[in-house]
């Protein structure tokens, strides 16, 4: 932790010295994600928002969001997605989101990482999805803490029959994932009583103080970067995990949280793609060049920087024209990213030309 990051043990414990509820809790907690995405537009010099494209962006997106009935609800609607709303769910979306990274194929001709479930053929985020439904079906317990420690049962033959590939491609960065979940049974084993269930008793509701503990107790959830001689702060898959609980639960239950607008956009590769194609993000010649070529980017580069944090400010931009145009209309940074993935997608399997997605191999997105 650095000395500039808060202590929440300690906060934990002045809280519940103060006799503060969750609602205190809610509102006092911050993140810092959004106010370092601003400082990140603020400083960019290669990826720029474009203000007349973000003002008809938030238009259409708004519009086709209405039109298709689009809400919190759709998450459940997935085929994948688990449908019972008890712990088991919790569990299962706290292993995907430990795991949610990184599925691009290196080459354009390439098929990528694809599991065949259910009579359908699965890539990218769907294909890990169909993957721990496919291992929970075979009565392999791939979303019990436990097992992830017990390396006589959890071996790494075992860990490579869950993630095998139905295509030549297979599971990127697979030891990557591997070392997530052990490093998170140690964590929960040390910290949480085993169980991902005492992380959400001790954010108390509060969608911030969740993600703040993800980040600080687990080192896989703390994505950050250095920019311009800050640490700058993006927590995509903390900040997902915590949105997947509020869709699949409703907002209630496992997927209360009482700040849940706190929550930004989730940096990743997908939303960036598409924001480019609605007109809203422009790039410097040498970044398009680069992106278009699907030469990888390093992580933490500068490039990568400033697409991650002007994505992030830009739907936030997006996020408050359309609460500005249609005064009463409630929609968060998590709604309209996951109508632009999904989007990207249904464009994707369209076959609509689109400029490439910005490519880095990374355990954050």
């Amino acid at each position: 932790m650095s000395d500039d990051e808060a202590d929440l043990d300690l906060l934990a414990l002045l809280r519940k010295s103060l006799g503060l509820d969750s609602q205190d809790c809610a509102s006092t907690t911050e993140l810092p994600v959004l106010k370092d995405a601003e400082f990140i537009y603020d400083n960019s010099i290669d990826v720029a928002i474009d203000y007349a494209g973000t003002k008809a962006a938030a238009a259409t997106i708004w519009a086709s969001i209405q039109k298709k009935g689009y809400s919190r609800e759709t998450w459940s609607e997935h085929d994948l997605h688990p449908k019972a709303k008890d712990e088991s769910t919790a569990n299962f979306i706290f292993t995907m989101d430990l795991l949610n990274f990184c599925f691009w194929p290196e080459g354009p001709f390439e098929t990528g990482y694809t599991v065949d479930y259910r009579g359908q053929r699965w890539t990218g985020y769907w294909s890990l999805v169909a993957a721990l439904q496919r291992a929970m079906d075979e009565d392999i317990h791939i979303t019990d803490s436990h097992f992830w420690q017990d390396e006589s049962e959890c071996t790494e033959e075992v860990l490579k029959h869950v993630f095998r590939s139905d295509s030549a491609t297979s599971m990127p960065l697979l030891n990557e994932r591997i070392a997530c979940l052990r490093e998170a049974g140690t964590v929960l084993y040390n910290r949480f009583d085993c169980s991902f269930l005492n992380c959400l008793k001790e954010a108390n509701y509060s969608a911030a103080a969740l993600v703040n503990l993800l980040a600080d107790m687990f080192p896989c959830f703390r994505d950050e970067a250095r920019f311009e001689g800050k640490t700058v702060h993006f927590y995509k898959r903390a900040q997902i995990l915590v949105a997947d609980l509020w869709a699949c639960f409703d907002g209630e239950g496992y997927g209360r949280f009482d700040d849940i607008d706190k929550i930004t956009m989730f940096a990743d590769y997908r939303i960036p793609q598409m924001l480019n194609s609605l007109g809203c993000l422009q790039y410097s010649p040498p970044l398009h060049y680069h992106i278009k070529q699907l030469r990888q980017i390093d992580s933490g580069h500068p490039w990568e920087v400033q697409l991650r944090g002007c994505s992030i400010w830009c739907v936030e931009l997006i996020r408050r024209e359309i609460v500005r145009c249609n005064p009463g209309a409630h929609v968060n940074a998590i709604l309209i990213d996951f109508f632009l993935y999904d989007t990207v997608k249904e464009q994707e399997a369209q076959d609509m030309e689109l400029l490439a997605h910005h490519r880095t191999k990374s355990i954050w997105y």
